[in-house]
């Protein structure tokens, strides 16, 4: 490792004085223009982690929701998942190193992670739509080929994209090819076979209205809708010729908003769904015949998924173990509903979707969305073999279901976003500030079939409240009540928290 020419190079991208940041579960994310040491430093710590691995590594270049004039970057471990923790770390130690403590903390990443420097590395590379995406990608790269790595630009890519890539890639093409047409060939073929075996003669065909958030997946579907013309007819909005990215659209738009996105006419009964920014966010939504607007997010999402395999496993006899995953922020009818009625065991873990990713893996089939509308569907090795050996082998209307489970493992893309609040119980109680917790249970205790709890966002330097109750009118006074709280008890620094109510 050349650690004059690495200081040489780090001092073209030299860090602000002052500025200390933090790898959350979306990686690092700020204002774009105080990036651009980060990304240089990313780039050198994708090489060291795909030395250490031996493996491809990918860097995404987004801010995801976040506004336009914001951006990030995180890093994909082999198998398409978020970066192992112990690396969270060494990321941070790096972002925050100033210029002449570089050499000391590179080279105790190496000492601490047994990086073998002599051992080749791959990354590869994608970006959102965001005016300053290209120019910080660039910063990546310098960082890699100052280290000596070898890498592939994808260029424009949605996270999902992203993420396929490097499993492709680190499984020898045995999940799909390596390829943007690859991606489009794999999920699409899959979907047309779905809809085949799930719909009567006569229904096959559907349409559907998509919010691209003014993003990255309105260049991705464009290209892509053309896949699905044997059953799915896509009419794509918003689409970044007029309007700005993530504003009054997208899925964090609609669902916190519980209204459609601007930009977008809806009639009766039509299927729409919005993406966030970087396409890894999709929430649906329709308007009945009286014109009410209803949101199928996150939590509807893996109820309806997770009842549809539920039926497809009696279908076949087969006992496979199914999970459902989620954080504190799903709706509690959907858990009640789920464990109750459907009696599929749920598990609740902190916020982000490596949490969720990470306890959907202990199941056969694990199911996993944050209400926000992140999420997959799991299958463990052994069950997706098992799936696909009996999807030859059985008869009748045994033999579809398997079929119909092997298409749906073939459409998941099953490779997986302030400090002075503290949480314990997967966040559901606060630590700290001293006080918060008991001021939120006395204003829960206000209303009916009510809850309520607070945490500092992963992906913005602001505080998440989130409140249930048994009418929207409740659920948004509880959720007032909550955030003066927590400014009061918090110190009162910086913005009011922003929060989230919901009806049960």
């Amino acid at each position: 490792m050349d650690l004059d020419s690495i200081s040489k190079h780090s001092a073209l991208h030299a860090k602000p004085s002052g500025l200390i940041l933090q790898y959350g579960t979306a990686g690092f994310r700020m204002k774009a223009e105080h990036l651009d040491h980060v990304m240089f430093r990313m780039g050198l710590l994708a090489v060291l982690r795909s030395k250490q691995t031996k493996s491809t590594i990918g860097v995404m270049v987004t801010a995801s929701h976040n506004p336009e004039e914001d951006n990030g970057v995180k890093l994909v471990d082999p198998l398409g998942e978020m970066l192992a923790p112990s690396w969270e770390e060494h990321a941070t130690c790096l972002a925050n190193a100033e210029e002449q403590n570089m050499q000391k903390v590179l080279m105790n990443i190496c000492k601490k992670a047994a990086v073998d420097l002599q051992q080749a590395a791959f990354i590869v590379i994608g970006r959102d739509t965001r005016s300053s995406s290209e120019k910080l990608a660039q910063s990546v790269i310098d960082g890699i080929t100052v280290l000596g790595g070898q890498f592939h630009d994808y260029g424009l890519l949605t996270t999902p994209q992203l993420h396929y890539m490097v499993y492709c890639r680190n499984t020898n093409g045995q999940y799909g090819k390596a390829t943007v047409e690859g991606y489009y060939q794999k999920l699409s073929k899959a979907f047309v076979e779905l809809t085949k075996q799930a719909f009567s003669s006569g229904d096959e065909y559907q349409s559907l209205k998509v919010d691209c958030a003014n993003g990255i997946g309105a260049l991705q579907l464009r290209e892509m809708r053309g896949y699905f013309s044997q059953g799915l007819s896509v009419q794509l909005f918003n689409v970044g010729t007029k309007g700005k990215l993530n504003h009054l659209c997208g899925a964090d738009f609609v669902k916190s908003h519980q209204k459609p996105p601007q930009g977008m006419e809806m009639k009766s009964n039509e299927r729409c769904c919005s993406f966030d920014g970087d396409a890894d966010r999709i929430v649906y939504y329709y308007r009945d015949t009286d014109g009410h607007f209803h949101l199928i997010d996150g939590d509807k999402i893996a109820t309806l998924i997770s009842s549809f395999l539920k039926e497809l496993l009696l279908e076949i006899g087969e006992n496979l173990n199914l999970g459902v995953v989620q954080t504190a922020y799903a709706n509690g009818s959907s858990t009640r509903y789920l464990e109750e009625v459907m009696k599929v065991p749920v598990y609740c873990t902190k916020t982000g979707v490596k949490h969720l990713h990470h306890k959907a893996q202990e199941f056969d089939i694990g199911v996993y969305f944050e209400a926000n509308g992140h999420g997959t569907v799991l299958f463990s090795k052994a069950a997706e073999m098992k799936i696909k050996q009996l999807a030859k082998e059985l008869e009748d209307k045994k033999r579809k279901a398997a079929k119909m489970l092997a298409n749906i493992i073939d459409l998941s893309n099953q490779v997986a976003d302030r400090q002075v609040i503290c949480t314990t119980d997967a966040e559901r109680q606060a630590v700290t500030p001293p006080g918060l917790q008991e001021a939120i249970n006395d204003l829960v205790k206000k209303y009916k079939l009510s809850r309520a709890f607070v945490r500092p966002s992963g992906t913005e330097d602001v505080v998440r409240v989130y409140a249930e109750a048994d009418s929207q009118e409740s659920a948004d006074s509880l959720a007032h009540e909550v955030s003066c709280a927590v400014y009061q008890l918090a110190g009162g620094v910086g913005e009011k928290p922003q929060p989230v109510s919901e009806d049960i």
